[in-house]
């Protein structure tokens, strides 16, 4: 009877989110493409198969394996001393341990349920000798033992949570200063808050006391602290309703007391059409994004590599993993980047797993991306219940640069029709269109809106006879100086290099 009574209370909370979305949007028109119902309900999927990993394009170096499958929809990734994983199946209920590959085959030695029957688990972390978890309403610990892979007594209750509306997901990390740190998603797509929502919240382990953090954060579900800098560093997903391409998803550094902007800004703080001018709005200072997404990819990951553990290339880089839109004309997402910080803190986005779309159809949603003690990333999947080992193997490597791949499109799929660059691309040669270089800046081109200042517009602004008027090298030195009315992307040399060779090809 019990049982049944918590099926119709989930079926009930099914159908009243799609009643919500639905009074929502009706009077605004969206498009849905994707997998909606796995969106907003988690239902659907696909199975894994081998076809589907041999379709993934990774990082030069790289190689993925099933490491485990079966699960239900994964979520959150941590790994305890001994070095087996945790992962948290939210829509279950439930935390499982799936045991490391002691046995060297390649996947992993077994699973096992640590609690279920919860109110929608999500964040969970292991800090002195307990397992945290975060649910819907609360923040909860149990007592946990790695070496014996057991968890012993009551769950106990260390602060409740506001619920209730979208974003029903609580992530949870312990802070470098033994506190809890726990991301509150806001009830709706864009509102005022009178709660403590779309928030960073700190709570006290021992006392259970909770106090806001930052603040203007829609719904960052995926936040970590970088090595050496000790910067707490988390993703973002923007607004719905606002058309394919806008707002970004954001990268945003974190600080106690900063404010991020929802819901009156959007990504570089560009007002909101509907609550931008809201007396609640008057005197804020928000603060701008440290990197911008695609819109609607749903980044729901973060995790910084340890320097010490990383391959080639990644001692000061982070994954992130992008779950993929539901509500975009053109699928975007369903795919694994790495943030790349160079010296001075400038930050580029490279693909590091890709093809989770195929032939059209999804057949994954990534979720987590965890690097592990092994030098390898292990990627939750909650569309096909699995996870993947992606393993580094410096002897597929190759020559030269460890990792040049091509950069993430960000609002048009890079070389898809509707892409702006692929539109110049298509009018080059067919050595030009095969070069990864052109290719790499056309990427850029599409990445960093381009066309929206280039195409059109005043005489001054087209872009004509880049070629003829300027080499290689001082179309490079005009991106690292651009002029006042220019905005000054973020570009290493690499991607000034590729970017630069793009132009003068597009527009001889």
């Amino acid at each position: 009877m019990r049982k049944a009574l918590k099926v119709s209370v989930g079926i009930l909370g099914t159908v009243g989110v799609l009643a919500a979305l639905a009074l929502g949007y009706l009077s605004t028109q969206v498009t849905v493409r994707g997998p909606v119902l796995h969106a907003i309900a988690g239902i659907g999927g696909a199975q894994p198969t081998s076809a589907q990993l041999a379709g993934l394009r990774l990082a030069p170096g790289f190689t993925a394996s099933l490491y485990a499958e079966g699960l239900g929809p994964a979520r959150v990734l941590r790994f305890t001393d001994t070095g087996d994983l945790l992962v948290s199946i939210t829509r279950a209920g439930s935390i499982l341990l799936v045991e490391r590959d002691a046995d060297g085959d390649g996947r992993a030695d077994g699973v096992r349920t640590l609690l279920q029957g919860l109110d929608r688990p999500h964040g969970i972390d292991v800090a002195e000798g307990w397992l945290y978890f975060a649910e819907t309403g609360a923040v909860r610990r149990v007592r946990f033992d790695a070496a014996t892979r057991a968890v012993s007594g009551a769950p106990q209750t260390v602060a409740t949570l506001a619920g209730g509306g979208m974003h029903f997901t609580r992530t949870l990390r312990v802070g470098p200063d033994r506190m809890l740190y726990v991301s509150n998603g806001s009830s709706c797509n864009v509102c005022v808050e009178i709660t403590p929502r779309a928030a960073m919240l700190r709570v006290d382990p021992q006392g259970g006391a909770v106090t806001p953090f930052a603040e203007g954060l829609r719904n960052t579900v995926g936040f970590d602290w970088q090595p050496g800098s000790g910067a707490l560093f988390g993703v973002d997903n923007g607004r719905d309703l606002l058309g394919d391409d806008f707002p970004p998803d954001e990268l945003n550094r974190i600080v106690a007391g900063g404010f991020y902007g929802w819901p009156f800004w959007h990504g570089d703080n560009v007002p909101d059409p509907e609550y931008g001018s809201h007396p609640a709005a008057a005197g804020r200072a928000p603060i701008a994004p440290a990197h911008a997404f695609g819109a609607h990819v749903a980044a729901l990951s973060f995790n910084f590599f340890d320097p010490d553990r990383a391959p080639p290339g990644f001692e000061r880089a982070a994954l992130v993993g992008q779950h993929g839109s539901w509500n975009r004309s053109v699928l975007s997402g369903y795919r694994v980047s790495s943030l790349h910080w160079a010296a001075d803190g400038r930050i580029t986005e490279r693909d590091f797993a890709v093809g989770f779309v195929q032939g059209g159809k999804v057949t994954g949603r990534p979720v987590d991306a965890l690097p592990g003690p092994d030098r390898a990333v292990y990627v939750s999947d909650d569309y096909a219940g699995a996870i993947y080992r992606i393993a580094w193997d410096p002897a597929t490597a190759g020559p030269g640069p460890v990792f040049v791949p091509p950069l993430a499109a960000g609002p048009h799929q890079a070389g898809s029709p509707s892409s702006p660059a692929a539109s110049a691309l298509s009018r080059l040669d067919p050595a030009q269109q095969a070069d990864a270089t052109l290719a790499r800046g056309a990427a850029l081109f599409d990445r960093h809106a381009c066309a929206s200042c280039h195409r059109g517009g005043a005489p001054g602004m087209r872009l004509t006879a880049l070629g003829s008027r300027y080499s290689q090298a001082a179309l490079g030195a005009l991106l690292a100086n651009p002029p006042a009315s220019m905005p000054a992307p973020a570009l290493d040399d690499a991607d000034r290099r590729a970017l630069a060779a793009y132009l003068r090809a597009a527009y001889p």
